[in-house]
């Protein structure tokens, strides 16, 4: 075990130059200029594929910051992750870097209290965005959103970001909870998210600056004013000792972890090399999507340029989602790119694995259609033989056999260029939520990621869709899918 997670922090390490001082006394600036300076107009890219991998990366980084932290994620929850990763900002914003938090209002569970007295720390900041369902909203007027803004209470903000001092960031399809990073009993997910050094990560803070400054985007502050649990200072100063105590618990945090993270300054190994150096292209979505008056309709963004890098497939196209319900023109477009003699297909969740059954019906219904148009899909079983590569806790796992799901959302185009981020193969995505990648010109990074995808199509790992895995699924899952079926949800799912 802790063979691997030393294996994790050299992969972590790729961008600490050779030098003999101690890593502590180097600055972040410090130890990635020279790497930038090496790599003149490009970014250095490394793939983040297992959960506790990405997860002692964002702890790094975040004890590493020296100016500032912005963090955008649709999902915080406050669970034994969620915690662990607040504490952290908390630790952070305690010696002074500035650190700003801007979270999706839909799923957010955190008490009023405990926002604000975070918010009441003088380095941190935090922001709701589009807060409709929530944080400072009533049932009543909850239900009156839903009815006289329908379109606004299904518009949200998809986007995943973490940022530090603006030189290095991670984005993917990670969201701040137990199950994106292995540590759930019940049900994880497949991830992956980008690790990125130099100018991408200054493009993805301008998205987040934009997001930050919208009309959409509201202070915790003013969102509750109103609320009858505000922390006075002697509540606040137990909030955060709560929290590091919660933290320093051996219980909650793996001790090889900490172990993992207080052996860093003394390791030197150098993996340079595994780091891919390209001019990486961050597209992004502006808040709102779209100017939303089509309706549940309008596109955006990062559909217009995903929809244009698919256009200009030669030969092969690989897709990772975890919902596979097309949008309008979808069926078409890779209709046109078999035609064409391009071989496309899609590895998505089974029946038996998905997190989303409405959203399963959604595929479920276009499955046929998929399939006579020539694309090939396959669906993730729930107990695939390949998690137990992935997941590093899967030896304390497998007794409780937790469902393993796909959440990644990936395309690998020609076995040239690939695009890792958050976008999810269904209308949702197309046309309301805000989404945010990065698309790479690389064949090793692009062949790496689409030979992983491939073996997670292996029959130990997933159903080829012609063989109709439905039929594994409980009786009482298969009826609530018709159910699903019958509801007019296409357009948000």
């Amino acid at each position: 075990m802790l063979q691997a997670w030393s294996r994790c922090l050299l992969l972590l390490l790729v961008f600490l130059p050779l030098v003999a001082a101690p890593a502590a006394a180097a600055g972040l600036q410090d130890l990635l200029d020279p790497l930038l300076a090496a790599h003149p107009g490009k970014t250095g890219a490394y793939v983040l594929d297992k959960g506790e991998e990405s997860l002692l990366a964002r702890a790094w980084l975040a004890d590493q910051a020296e100016r500032s932290i912005e963090v955008q994620y649709f999902i915080w929850s406050s669970d034994n992750i969620g915690t662990l990763a607040t504490e952290s900002l908390l630790r952070a914003a305690e010696r002074g870097v500035r650190v700003r938090v801007l979270v999706d209002d839909l799923l957010i569970d955190a008490p009023d209290e405990f926002l604000l007295a975070l918010a009441a720390h003088p380095h941190i900041d935090i922001r709701i965005y589009n807060p409709l369902h929530q944080v400072g909203t009533s049932k009543k007027q909850r239900l009156w959103n839903v009815f006289s803004n329908f379109r606004g209470v299904n518009q949200r903000m998809h986007d995943k970001t973490f940022i530090v001092d603006g030189l290095v960031a991670i984005t993917g399809g990670r969201n701040m909870a137990d199950e994106y990073y292995d540590y759930d009993q019940q049900y994880n997910f497949r991830d992956r998210d980008l690790l990125l050094l130099g100018p991408a990560a200054a493009e993805m803070l301008g998205s987040f600056e934009q997001f930050w400054d919208s009309e959409l985007a509201k202070p915790v502050q003013t969102l509750l004013a109103d609320s009858r649990r505000r922390p006075d200072g002697t509540r606040i100063q137990a909030i955060y000792r709560d929290l590091h105590q919660y933290a320093a618990n051996q219980e909650n945090f793996a001790p090889e972890v900490r172990q993992a993270l207080s052996d860093l300054p003394q390791k030197f190994a150098q993996l340079v090399a595994g780091l891919v150096w390209e001019p990486v292209r961050f597209i992004s979505d502006v808040p709102g999507k779209n100017s939303g008056d089509q309706g549940l309709r309008g596109g955006g963004r990062t559909t217009s340029e995903l929809a244009a890098a698919l256009r200009e497939a030669r030969r092969q196209v690989t897709i990772q989602s975890p919902y596979l319900v097309l949008p309008e023109g979808g069926l078409e477009l890779f209709g046109e790119l078999v035609r064409r003699g391009v071989r496309v297909r899609i590895h998505t969740n089974s029946l038996l694995s998905t997190d989303n059954l409405a959203a399963f019906s959604g595929y479920s219904k276009q499955r046929r259609d998929l399939l006579r148009a020539g694309i090939e899909v396959y669906e993730f079983k729930p107990n695939p033989l390949i998690q137990r590569e992935l997941i590093e806790r899967y030896a304390r796992l497998q007794k409780s056999a937790p469902i393993f799901a796909i959440h990644a959302k990936t395309l690998v185009i020609d076995g040239e260029e690939l695009y890792i981020g958050t976008f999810n193969l269904d209308p949702r995505s197309a046309h309301l939520n805000t989404e945010v990648g990065v698309i790479i010109a690389n064949r090793q990074l692009a062949g790496q990621v689409e030979a992983q995808i491939e073996r997670e199509m292996h029959p130990d790992n997933s159903w080829n869709a012609t063989e109709h895995p439905d039929r594994f699924a409980p009786l009482w899952k298969r009826l609530k899918l018709e159910g699903f079926k019958l509801l007019p949800l296409d357009n948000i799912l």
